[in-house]
């Protein structure tokens, strides 16, 4: 069991967490993160189970059915992300650290080295009474070199990991930096493209005499889709942080010599002609049926099986479904320029999209799937499980090098 100090410290970290904007934005995330560590530190671990927490957190019905309806482990799967994210920015170094390993529901915490468990153990008491070591007895000869040994043996193999962390950071940024050099080295403004709704309503207007007064006009509003403008920030916070210059363009407003003057990004799918008529022509394209009831993604090689598809009955009665998303990166013959499309076939898709191009990790991946060096143009199909409206992390499906 925990002692009421570990107890308080363990409370008093998870507020911070909560307060976080990785878990503050969100309504899921907080209530089951809170559910599991104080199960936790209640002497209740064993009842982190995923069918329970199906049914305590998201009011499952008793017999669901958790390999059907993955709630709780894509849940998880976000949760454990968001928590490595918070841990990574600075000024959170020293904190109690709160982690949830692969595979299970189960927290465990950390601070200053010293683990903290749900049972008592040997090595948990001596660690918080630092002061035995005073009384250890006199150590030999023999043992002071085994110590000496067991601690060089201990230098080199942090120098080994060292080492392989920096190889393995400069390898993700020449990832990273071999995708964006296209579109980062155009020496006009990078144009966003972006869709856009025009819509036809009221506003309201403060008086300026009296700022308390509002007052109802009918106006017509040219809009962007929030969802679509998280990808949009992701994209321009690459390109600020390079130095290059950029201009946004909504759909409507954009016309061929537009896109004919430097690099370009375009942003959605079905709701951007330029993104369909872009992309009609690569392997991967977007495809619906008449009444536009089922979107896809089509594979040009094998069309009569379509894999990837979003049913918009299913997406709007239930708001948990499996959404889909093109990045591709490649010079379109039609604007002979650098042209990087980043659009999911529902809005969760299009945010995949964007946390995507932004993971050196995930750019990595689709890296040492090239197949030759003279293979510039890549095009990458994307998965993402979205429940209850929130997108969980990008999965690639395909890849594809021309």
């Amino acid at each position: 069991m925990y002692t009421e100090e570990e107890r308080r410290a363990i409370e008093a970290q998870l507020e911070r967490l909560l307060a976080n904007p990785y878990f503050s934005h969100s309504r899921r995330f907080p209530s089951f993160l809170r559910y599991i560590v104080n199960a936790t530190i209640n002497g209740q671990a064993d009842l982190l189970k995923e069918r329970t927490l199906g049914i305590e957190i998201f009011a499952k019905s008793a017999n669901y059915d958790p390999a059907l309806d993955p709630i709780v482990r894509v849940t998880a799967a976000e949760i454990r992300k968001r928590i490595a994210q918070y841990y990574q920015d600075p000024g959170h170094e020293n904190e109690l650290r709160v982690s949830l390993p692969p595979g299970s529901y189960v927290p465990q915490f950390q601070f200053s080295g010293v683990e903290y468990g749900g049972a008592d153990t040997g090595p948990h008491d001596q660690a918080l009474m630092p002061a035995e070591s005073a009384v250890a007895p006199p150590q030999t000869r023999a043992a002071y070199r085994t110590r000496w040994l067991v601690a060089a043996i201990a230098v080199l193999a942090l120098l080994s990991a060292v080492a392989w962390f920096v190889t393995w950071r400069i390898s993700q940024h020449s990832a990273f930096a071999e995708f964006w050099d296209p579109i980062l080295n155009s020496q006009e403004p990078v144009l966003f493209c972006v869709a856009d709704q025009t819509q036809y309503t009221t506003i309201s207007q403060r008086d300026a005499e009296n700022p308390a007064q509002l007052v109802t006009l009918k106006d017509n509003l040219t809009a962007v889709v929030i969802d679509d403008l998280s990808t949009i920030v992701k994209i321009a916070g690459v390109l600020q942080s390079k130095g290059t210059r950029y201009s946004l363009r909504g759909e409507s407003a954009t016309n061929l010599m537009d896109l004919r003057n430097g690099s370009s990004v375009i942003v959605g799918a079905f709701d951007n002609a330029w993104t369909l008529r872009l992309t009609k022509t690569l392997r991967y394209h977007f495809a619906n049926d008449p009444d536009m009831g089922h979107l896809w993604i089509m594979d040009s090689m094998d069309p009569k099986q379509p894999r990837w598809i979003v049913d918009r009955g299913e997406q709007m009665a239930t708001n948990n479904y499996q959404d889909y998303a093109i990045v591709a990166r490649f010079t379109d013959d039609l604007t002979g320029k650098p042209t990087l499309i980043a659009a999911g076939i529902a809005r969760g898709g299009t945010i995949a999209a964007g946390e995507f191009l932004t993971n050196p990790e995930l750019l990595r991946v689709v890296r040492s799937r090239q197949p030759s060096p003279n293979a510039r143009n890549v095009e990458v199909v994307l998965s993402t499980q979205i429940v209850d409206g929130d997108p969980g992390t990008p999965k690639i499906e395909a890849v594809y090098y021309w």
